[in-house]
Order: C-alpha cells, then structure tokens, then sequence
C-alpha cells in the first residue's frame, strides 16, 4: 500500500507526519534524538480538500509541481481558499475565535486569530516562539479586533517564514522572551474605541514553546530543503522541529533544515536499512542508516546558507 505524506501537524503529543492513502489517514510521531530517513518513491500528485474532519480527494489526483509548499492542484486549491477563515465568507459562523499575539523574535511580533477549539495548535504550526492571547469572540469580532490592533500597535497579520527561520538559532533566553508580547498586550487592551463589544478581552499569559521546539538545539542552520524530486533521499538525526521545520544534523555536523510543506503529495518510502518513522505510515523498525541528502532531477534542491550573512533578510 501507497502512503502519501500530508505534511508535519502539531497536537497533544508533539510533532507528527500525517499519511493519507485506501487506508484513510494515520500520523508517526517526531521524537527528537532518533534517526530519520525517507525516499521520494514516485510522482507528487494533489491531496485534495480537508473539510469536516476528512479528506476528499483530488478526482484525477492531479499532479502539482514539486517545488513549492502547497500540494493542491488549482480546483483544490480554489476550494480551499474558499472556505478558508481568512475569506471572510462565513459571516455567520457561530464557533468563537480568538486574537491572539505571536512572537517569533526581536521585533517580529503578529496579531492573528483561530479557533478557540483549536487552542495552541495554530500558534505550533506558525512556528510561534511565544504567544498570548487577546480576546475571545465570534468570527467577525476577533476579524474586527486583528484589523484594529494591527494598526494601534503597529505589527503586521503575516510575517515571511524566511525571517521567523532566520531568526531561530539566534533568540534569546525563555526569561527574556515575553517582554514585547506583554507590552503589546496592554497596549491593546487599554485601547477605548474601536473594541468590539462582543469580544472578551482575555489576560496576559505568555507561553513559550521552546521546550516543545527543542529550541536550545538548534545553534545554526548550514542548509535548507526546500524541493524534492523523484528517488531523493534525505536523512538525519532529529534534534528540533518548529513550526514546519525539521531540524537534522546529520554524521559530519551539518545542520540541516527541512521544510516538510515541500514533503506534502509525495509517495515517500522507507530507505533501505531505514527505522524512520516518518518513512513509513507506520512507524515501525529500529535500524540505522547513513545520513546525509541527496537526489536526483531539477526538483531537488538543498539552498545553503551562508555562515556570515551581511544582513538576515
């Protein structure tokens, strides 16, 4: 049986892959300090349309490009955006939504919303350092509320992920990194008109996903994965994952990112003499294998980043 990865997700227990296949979806935990090792092993083909708690698949199981991190052919892709919360077109939508505030180092500081019953999930998969949240409400309040503290504080509803990335192996200590998310926070709230009275402005409590990240692991970044192609391979030893980023180092010492939304809509297969789990669905067997990248066709690519950089961005 074929299973294709849907990508890295975050929940109660951590980091894990996701898999789709004719045995409906399964999930392989990410543990930090083991061995992982996968093989491209055939065509990236579109994973359809997550809605309700399924998956309805792409009809023709269309093929999308293998670089890029969206692995949706345009219908899909089209039906998503649709009934994507950022549409606004579920004007009605009577589940409450909450403003939170995200940081993901000095000066790069969000105001986003999500789904109360989603809790923490949202913030995990951002790659969000540290949060707090703002305000609880229906749909249109929290859309009001991020409109309004996007502009009194200043501070965008998106940040590239190339800067949350750039930033990572160089943070400061846990101690020091809530303080711009408590002065944004009573700025916010101390704010008179223009606070839509239907949403309940919530305390300050700033929590930090470090430990979660792994983050005191993570002391540099030699290379990043950002493409795939057929019969490539990639393997490692798991030391961080933070927002869709996992992070290898591999025998030699390398560091090395990879950007599992480019693993989403490949068949990947264990490698030979491989125990990854996120080789496989299931997650079985203990063998190791030599690590490193390597790979075949134009979609491949491994960008690395320089040890002296003039300016991060």
């Amino acid at each position: 049986m074929t299973w294709w990865c849907t990508g890295m997700r975050w929940g109660g227990g951590g980091p894990a892959f996701g898999w789709t296949g004719d045995g409906g979806e399964r999930e392989s935990g990410v543990r930090f300090g083991e061995p992982v090792v996968f093989r491209v092993g055939g065509a990236r083909r579109c994973l359809g349309v997550w809605r309700g708690g399924r998956r309805t698949l792409c009809p023709g199981r269309e093929a999308v490009p293998v670089r890029g991190t969206r692995a949706q052919c345009g219908e899909c892709a089209g039906i998503d955006r649709a009934h994507s919360v950022a549409a606004d077109t579920v004007a009605d939508d009577p589940r409450p939504y909450r403003v939170y505030l995200a940081w993901f180092g000095n000066g790069l500081v969000k105001v986003g919303i999500t789904g109360a019953r989603r809790g923490s999930a949202r913030l995990l998969e951002q790659g969000a350092v540290a949060f707090t949240w703002l305000g609880q409400g229906p749909l249109m309040a929290a859309r009001r509320a991020e409109e309004l503290l996007r502009v009194a504080l200043g501070v965008p509803d998106r940040i590239p992920y190339e800067k949350k990335r750039g930033v990572r192996a160089r943070l400061a200590g846990a101690e020091g990194r809530g303080a711009e998310l408590v002065r944004a926070h009573a700025v916010a709230v101390g704010l008179g008109g223009g606070w839509p009275e239907a949403l309940e402005r919530l305390p300050c409590r700033v929590v930090d996903h470090g430990e979660a990240f792994g983050l005191a692991a993570i002391d540099r970044v030699d290379a990043v994965v950002s493409g795939l192609a057929e019969g490539a391979v990639v393997a490692g030893t798991v030391v961080a994952a933070a927002g869709p980023d996992l992070h290898l180092v591999e025998p030699a010492g390398r560091r090395l990112v990879v950007d599992t939304r480019v693993l989403a809509g490949w068949p990947l297969e264990r490698a030979s003499g491989s125990g990854s789990a996120m080789a496989s669905a299931q997650g079985q067997g203990q063998g190791q294998a030599q690590a490193g990248v390597s790979g075949t066709g134009s979609g491949f690519v491994v960008r690395e980043v320089p040890a002296v950089q003039d300016g991060l961005f």
